[in-house]
């Protein structure tokens, strides 16, 4: 821990004196800087601010960019909220590269409300593109896909829209939607050799991905090897680095461990030329599995301590640039500080002995009224209990009186009409447990029962009852399963086993029919027969 934070501070240190030997235009403290620039005209400001923006001097930038979206009322004309736009947006793109993405996001919020506002379409695309980035960066495709559609729907600039296919094709490769992913590629790609479109290295790296994805691996040697290329042509060595760190991974996967070791050796000397450590240590680990593979245990071992080390190295490199980037937020919170009213500080001094009596007055009153719901639920409840047993007892005269009915009885319930001596073959029928408890009786096998059409059995259970089939045999079933119930000797039964008997494929349509028929659950029901 100890050697851990003297590496830290000793960083700080070399860093910042690194810095202040190399920058020319060292930007003035917080406070000079507001009252330097304070005076300037709108256009100014934002000159200004552009120019930080294009240096990455987020500081300067971000206090000129507040002191633009200051300064301009809120009754601005078309053209000053257009300024304000593209402060915010420049503002969001600032926070973006500290990855404050919280801070982004409510930046390009505001411009997008803006943007509503004038009705400023062009400024839409590009800020619907950014927050599909956000989304995108914490792995939210789903969202992100449906930023980037909004924005292709809405761009004109062929930048973009090449970024923007590129993009959704990522997406969809995350997907496993490698049909969908080609297209965007290649939509991206024939849009970007139209317009000799710069980053053309990404796409092609992109369509690599796709190919070696889909273990095409020669179509992916030919598309990686085009964008170290392009890579080189447009002298990005970052992207040069990776190209090559990419191919070796590749032909290793191809078992090609002699064109891997090559292809990383060049990717390590770009690597260590322009001190690109991440790549370096992807070449380590990388070394390490293509030693182990050849049985060369020690040299395997050796390079896989190199990655470690250089990992642990990246780590400790991005912990400082967190510290760092933190200590930027705080200054800038504390210059915004500066910029709006004074005043608010002495409001919440004013407001808090309100705000104090008002929450003591809220806690007591919510108090107050969670006893007296408490108090009404438990009454409910019991009111509810005594209910159920009263609706269960009903059921169970009921059920009694049924079985002391006579056919004559069932037969008075029926309506007298022209479907009465139908009706009276289905009643007959239907006295006979093992016919409704049957799970595959239908209304065509009932109507051959009592040989007629279904069209009619329908009809009369219709006319007569006022239901429909299923509802009508349900209800048959339920008084049987009520019976079982009811008889103490079938304690033994479970509640599974008492709905296949009667006839039931699936639980949740016994518990739902029983219910419609009784007024209670099941479970409730045996309760309070056994109680």
């Amino acid at each position: 821990m100890k050697k851990t934070l003297l590496l830290a501070l000793t960083m700080f240190v070399l860093f910042n004196t690194v810095d202040a030997q190399n920058t020319s235009l060292k930007p003035p403290l917080n406070n000079d800087i507001i009252s330097n620039y304070k005076h300037l005209s709108l256009q100014q400001l934002l000159d200004t601010a552009d120019y930080f923006f294009e240096k990455r001097s987020s500081d300067t930038a971000l206090i000129c960019y507040n002191l633009l979206i200051n300064a301009i009322a809120k009754d601005a004309n078309f053209e000053q909220q257009q300024k304000i736009v593209v402060a915010y947006h420049r503002s969001a793109g600032l926070y973006y590269y500290m990855c404050d993405y919280r801070s982004a996001y409510d930046c390009l919020i505001k411009a997008l409300r803006i943007c509503e506002k004038i009705n400023d379409v062009a400024f839409k695309s590009k800020i619907y593109t950014n927050i599909g980035n956000i989304y995108y960066r914490f792995k939210k495709y789903d969202i992100a896909k449906s930023y980037y559609t909004l924005s292709l729907n809405l761009c004109k600039d062929t930048t973009t829209i090449i970024a923007i296919l590129n993009n959704l094709g990522a997406i969809e490769l995350k997907n496993e939607e490698m049909d969908s992913a080609y297209y965007f590629f290649d939509k991206s790609l024939k849009i970007s050799k139209r317009n000799n479109n710069h980053k053309l290295f990404d796409i092609l790296n992109s369509l690599a991905m796709y190919y070696q994805k889909r273990e095409w691996y020669d179509t992916a040697l030919y598309y990686y090897k085009l964008s170290l290329d392009e890579s080189k042509r447009n002298n990005k060595y970052e992207s040069e680095a990776q190209n090559l760190s990419d191919l070796s991974k590749l032909l290793f996967e191809m078992n090609q461990l002699d064109s891997a070791l090559f292809y990383i050796e060049l990717s390590n000397t770009v690597a260590k030329e322009h001190n690109i450590l991440r790549v370096l240590a992807e070449n380590y680990l990388t070394l390490s599995k293509i030693e182990e593979k050849k049985k060369s245990v020690m040299k395997a071992f050796e390079y896989f301590k190199r990655h470690a080390s250089l990992r642990d190295s990246v780590y400790n490199i991005e912990v400082f640039a967190d510290i760092n980037h933190l200590q930027r937020l705080y200054e800038v919170s504390k210059t915004n500080q500066q910029i709006e009213q004074l005043s608010i500080e002495q409001q919440i001094n004013e407001r808090t002995i309100q705000y104090q009596k008002l929450i003591q007055r809220i806690i007591f009153g919510v108090l107050l009224l969670m006893g007296i719901v408490l108090a009404f639920i438990v009454s409910q409840n019991q009111k509810l209990k005594t209910a159920y047993k009263v609706l269960v007892e009903k059921n169970v005269e009921i059920i009694k009186i049924e079985e002391k009915s006579t056919t004559k009885d069932k037969k008075n319930t029926i309506i007298q009409n022209d479907y009465d001596e139908l009706m009276n073959k289905i009643l007959t029928i239907m006295e006979d447990p093992a016919i409704y408890c049957d799970p595959l009786l239908t209304i065509g096998k009932l109507a051959t029962l009592t040989q007629s059409h279904h069209n009619y059995v329908s009809q009369a259970i219709k006319s007569s009852f006022n239901k429909n089939f299923r509802t009508f045999v349900n209800g048959y079933r339920i008084k049987e399963a009520q019976r079982i119930f009811m008889d103490l000797d079938t304690k033994k039964y479970t509640i599974e086993s008492v709905f296949e008997k009667v006839g039931f494929k699936s639980r949740s349509v016994f518990y739902d029919a029983f219910k419609e028929h009784t007024g209670v659950s099941p479970n409730y029901y045996i309760k309070s027969m056994q109680g």
